[in-house]
């Protein structure tokens, strides 16, 4: 395991900030791939979403989960996942802007998205009582994440059941799930002479690029929280988890502009549930003890975030109110309020992590 410590932090920065870049133009060639997966294959967006963009966008996280609980940094892993989760959410309320004249939750033509978000919201709550309540240790890994990790699979399952299910409308009559197909179709057409096998080798060399990346942003991530003196609980929930995001920050970028707007939000809401299923991971790994136990009220506090500002997106997609505020929806400005507001909290909880922050 490489220690970055050594290098101190004017040295640890310029890497960082190279793993983020690497990472980010990564998720932006990986979303064109995707579509033309999705294309060939058939497959619909918000599924291409969840399994495709979803999983290899959480690769970053992926990477920081497995190599800082390997080195003893569990706290480090963990923030990161709950950290990143809410910043991914107010990605989406960003992308909501680019729209300009609509809210995003006013024009999601497939009701998978609500599926996805109650699953998120069940799997955050089972995290949050993990900490508030504490973990036993079962073969290895705590009781509590013994259930996440039940739950996720049964989320995947249900949601893979999903696809052909009732159509939901948008408000607007020229967002529905077949013009969204039409237009993934047209944006393929760009790439209509790359092959199915051909585009699986891209987005599988992007894959390949962001676990590289997503290893150097955990390693450096955590000698940057040792030299800065800030602490791996809020660099994790705050630095990190910014890095390891830039690939869902391109990828729903990339996907609003081009109208694809289920993907987009399947895509955040996918990745978050795979993220969520990286905590069972960090607590195979590090150690013997449940580890969610060395979690605290800077922990709770954050995965509270995290499930605030996805009910608040839940509640704008059943409402489906066309109103904006500043080019976003209603819900996406107060998304962007809370998120901001969460971080200055959290700046403050920094010292209360239950492993010492």
């Amino acid at each position: 395991m490489l220690d970055f410590t050594g290098l101190g932090l004017w040295l640890n920065l310029p890497i960082f900030a190279g793993a983020a870049v690497s990472v980010w133009m990564a998720g932006v060639r990986i979303t064109g791939h995707a579509n033309v997966i999705s294309e060939k294959t058939g497959v619909g967006q918000a599924f291409i979403g969840v399994a495709l963009l979803g999983g290899i966008t959480s690769l970053p996280e992926l990477a920081v989960a497995v190599t800082s609980s390997l080195s003893g940094d569990a706290s480090l892993a963990v923030n990161s996942i709950l950290g990143g989760i809410a910043m991914q959410v107010a990605i989406l309320a960003l992308a909501d802007a680019l729209i300009g004249r609509k809210a995003l939750t006013s024009v999601i033509p497939d009701p998978v998205v609500m599926l996805q978000g109650g699953f998120k919201i069940l799997l955050l709550s089972i995290v949050t009582a993990s900490i508030v309540v504490g973990d036993v240790a079962v073969l290895s890994t705590g009781l509590w994440m013994w259930l996440l990790a039940t739950v996720t699979g049964l989320a995947l399952w249900v949601l893979s059941r999903a696809q052909h299910g009732r159509p939901w409308i948008a408000n607007d009559e020229e967002v529905t799930r077949e013009n969204e197909e039409e237009r993934a179709r047209q944006e393929a057409k760009g790439s209509k002479t790359q092959s199915l096998s051909t585009a699986a080798s891209a987005a599988a060399v992007c894959g390949g690029v962001i676990v590289v990346a997503g290893y150097l942003l955990s390693r450096t991530g955590d000698a940057i929280a040792e030299v800065s003196g800030l602490g791996q609980s809020f660099v994790g929930a705050v630095l990190v988890a910014i890095a390891t995001s830039l690939p869902e920050v391109s990828t729903v970028f990339a996907a609003t502009r081009a109208g694809l707007y289920t993907m987009a939000m399947s895509d955040i809401f996918g990745t978050n549930l795979i993220d969520l299923s990286f905590l069972f991971v960090i607590d195979i790994t590090g150690g013997a003890d449940a580890v969610m136990n060395g979690a605290g009220r800077f922990e709770a506090f954050a995965a509270l975030i995290a499930i605030t500002v996805t009910a608040i997106f839940f509640i704008g997609l059943v409402e489906r109110r066309d109103r904006t505020v500043l080019r976003m929806g209603y819900d996406s400005f107060a998304v962007l309020i809370i998120y901001l507001a969460g971080l200055v909290a959290l700046y403050f909880l920094r010292d209360t992590s239950g492993g010492g922050g």
